[in-house]
C-alpha cells in the first residue's frame, strides 16, 4: 500500500487540517475589541484614529497648532465714560472713588440716586417721615421733618403725582479720607397741587406737569459696612 496514504499520515493531515482552520478562525476575525494602532505622532489626549467597518484606519486631522493667533479681547473703558468728559475733574475724581470702592461705578449709582430721588419726594409730600428716615442725613432730614410739621399745623395737604425724571447728571464727586459726596442734577416731571385747611388751592395746578429741577448731594462711609447712601444736601440748581 502506498505510504502517502498510510492511516497513520492521513490523521496527522487531519489533525493539521483542523488547528490550520482553527487558528484562521480566531487570528482573521475582528471581534470590534481590538486596540488601535499606535500614533507616535498623537498628542496626549487627542482621539485615537478612528476605523471602518472593513477594518480601514481613517487618520482624523490633528490638533490645531498651539501657536494660532487668539481673538483680541475687547478693551476695558475707563469707569467714567459715559458720564464725564476724558481729563476732566470729573472724570479723576470718579476714577478715584471708583479706586477706592470697587463697588462704586457711575451707572449703577446713577440709577440708585433717581430711585431715591423719587421716594423722597414723595414721601415728603404724603409726610412719611418714617420712610424719610433712612434716606436722609440727620440734618436735612431734621429740615424735611420740620417742613412736613409745619403744613401739618396750618392744616394744608399736598396731592402729588411723579411723573418722571428727564435727566439725572453726575454733576460732582468727591473724597474726603474715607467720606464720598456725589452730587447729582435732576429735571423731573410732577404734578403737585397744595390746598389749604379749607380746601382751597394755595399751589399748583391738578392739570399742569411741571419740570422740576434739583441740585442733591448724597453721601457715604466706604468703609462703613452699610452700603447705602443719603441725601445730605439739596439746593436749587444755579
Amino acid at each position: 500500500m502506498n505510504s502517502v496514504f498510510d492511516p497513520f499520515n492521513l490523521l496527522l493531515l487531519a489533525i493539521a487540517l483542523v488547528v490550520f482552520w482553527r487558528l484562521r478562525g480566531v487570528l482573521g476575525s475582528r471581534t470590534g475589541n481590538e486596540r488601535p494602532p499606535i500614533d507616535p505622532f498623537r498628542k496626549p489626549g487627542q482621539p485615537a484614529p478612528a476605523e471602518t467597518p472593513s477594518g480601514t484606519v481613517i487618520r482624523l486631522p490633528r490638533e490645531a497648532a498651539p501657536d494660532m493667533p487668539k481673538p483680541a479681547a475687547e478693551p476695558e473703558l475707563p469707569v467714567w465714560t459715559g458720564f464725564a468728559s476724558e481729563g476732566s475733574d470729573l472724570a479723576k475724581s470718579i476714577s478715584t472713588l471708583a479706586a477706592a470702592d470697587p463697588n462704586f461705578t457711575p451707572k449703577a449709582f446713577v440709577e440708585g440716586a433717581k430711585l431715591a430721588y423719587e421716594m423722597i419726594v414723595e414721601a415728603f409730600a404724603k409726610g412719611d417721615k418714617a420712610a424719610l428716615k433712612d434716606l436722609l442725613s440727620r440734618e436735612v432730614y431734621d429740615g424735611f421733618a420740620g417742613a412736613i410739621d409745619a403744613r401739618s399745623a396750618a392744616g394744608q395737604r399736598i396731592e402729588q403725582r411723579f411723573v418722571g425724571i428727564d435727566k439725572a447728571n453726575l454733576a460732582g464727586v468727591s473724597l474726603t479720607g474715607s467720606r464720598a459726596e456725589v452730587a447729582v442734577s435732576f429735571v423731573s416731571q410732577i404734578i403737585s397741587v397744595t390746598y389749604g385747611k379749607d380746601g382751597s388751592l394755595i399751589d399748583g395746578d391738578p392739570k399742569q406737569i411741571r419740570a422740576i429741577s434739583d441740585h442733591w448731594t448724597f453721601e457715604r462711609d466706604i468703609k462703613s459696612r452699610d452700603p447705602n447712601w443719603k441725601l445730605s444736601a439739596t439746593q436749587a440748581p444755579e
